[in-house]
């Protein structure tokens, strides 16, 4: 994970301090800081946010907290130039990202002090240590990081205490900060009800590509592929999926290992879900959801040939979003597949039922609300 680490400097009391600065998102330390407390108004911070002064809060915790509903409510607030314009549904995807993007740095310019041991000197403010030592380890000084990640921290700490309800599994997935949590359950329901190659009944491998949470190596496991190797190249998800996949008993059937797509050998059924989005991360945090240039979509399909067994199937999870947002079209994915040495043995789809399928106000409501998962049966030409 590249998160920024670096150093912050501001004068206070007319001295010049400086602390570590941490971001999970990859934003570098604001270049102007000044001090603020409970005196500090909602529309005097949200200017000064905007105009990239960062406010390194002294006051107390929970009006800090109130401070940044506030502060949110007024970018909110701002006129939706998307709605406004004639734009191509990619038009309307890249003003939206940008819109978001400029959100976040707003908002992230409210900034909190923290000890070396993650707990926070301000008055009335929680417990974070356990939160923040899970998902960001042992410290050995103090540093300064944004009120906003701090509570994607605390929100990631629920979710991997508390888990996601799995129908397939009949359990609880339980995800780790920074690892794609699988709350859209469509996708894990393909891969639990597709048929399974007939060449598993004598050989009984698979391997999961970027496997995550380990949560399509523990339904494939369930489903009773004796042996599984599970990939991922990022820390964070390799951690969570031995933790999940020991939770539910199956680390004797699941190998997980550390690799850039694909393990050594061949496998009967090698399932992957690539991110869906073709497009440039703005933070670490999003590469679960985006997929630069299709690097990850392309790396799976052009190698799957070479580590699949003849009469084997390579089962590629995908959202159609991409195509209605025109940022992928769906020739292209079929020229890649064919140019690949492959077939398309049939396809399942799935109508997703997220809430953002329902939500008219969101500026990409037509392409959500005709997006449709998939599960493409592929396997090599004879």
């Amino acid at each position: 994970m590249n998160t920024v680490i670096n150093v912050i400097n501001w004068q206070e009391d007319g001295i010049d301090q400086s602390a570590r600065w941490h971001s999970e998102s990859g934003m570098p330390p604001p270049r102007r800081v000044v001090i603020a407390d409970d005196r500090m108004t909602a529309d005097t911070a949200y200017r000064q946010a905007c105009e990239g002064t960062a406010l390194l809060w002294r006051g107390d915790y929970q009006n800090a907290r109130q401070l940044l509903q506030a502060m949110a409510r007024r970018c909110d607030e701002k006129p939706n130039k998307i709605n406004k314009i004639e734009t191509t549904p990619a038009q309307a995807f890249h003003l939206h990202r940008q819109a978001q993007s400029q959100r976040s740095r707003t908002l992230n310019m409210l900034l909190l002090p923290f000890n070396s041991d993650h707990s926070i000197p301000l008055r009335r403010a929680p417990d974070v240590r356990t939160a923040l030592s899970e998902a960001l380890g042992v410290t050995t000084d103090t540093y300064v990081a944004s009120l906003r990640g701090l509570l994607g921290l605390i929100g990631a700490h629920e979710w991997r205490k508390n888990g996601v309800e799995i129908p397939a599994l009949s359990a609880r997935i339980h995800p780790h900060y920074g690892v794609f949590a699988p709350i859209r359950g469509e996708y894990v329901a393909l891969v639990n009800e597709a048929p399974l190659p007939g060449l598993t009944k004598t050989q009984s491998v698979a391997f999961d590509i970027g496997t995550g949470t380990g949560v399509l190596a523990a339904v494939l496991a369930r489903r009773g592929i004796k042996r599984i190797v599970a990939t991922d190249q990022d820390s964070r998800a390799l951690s969570c999926a031995r933790e999940n996949l020991t939770r539910l008993g199956l680390e004797n059937q699941v190998i997980v290992e550390a690799a850039d797509l694909f393990p050594e050998g061949r496998a009967s059924l090698i399932v992957c879900n690539p991110p869906w989005i073709p497009a440039r991360p703005s933070s670490p945090l999003e590469y679960a959801v985006y997929d630069p240039e299709s690097r990850m979509l392309k790396g799976f399909i052009n190698g799957l040939s070479t580590h699949l067994e003849t009469g084997g199937e390579g089962w590629l999870i995908l959202s159609d979003l991409a195509e209605h947002l025109g940022l992928r079209t769906r020739a292209e994915l079929l020229a890649t597949i064919e140019a690949a040495g492959l077939s398309v043995l049939g396809k399942i789809d799935v109508k997703p039922h997220h809430p953002r399928v329902s939500d008219t106000s969101d500026p990409l409501h037509a392409a959500r609300a005709a997006e449709m998962t998939s599960l493409w049966r592929l396997a090599k030409d004879h």
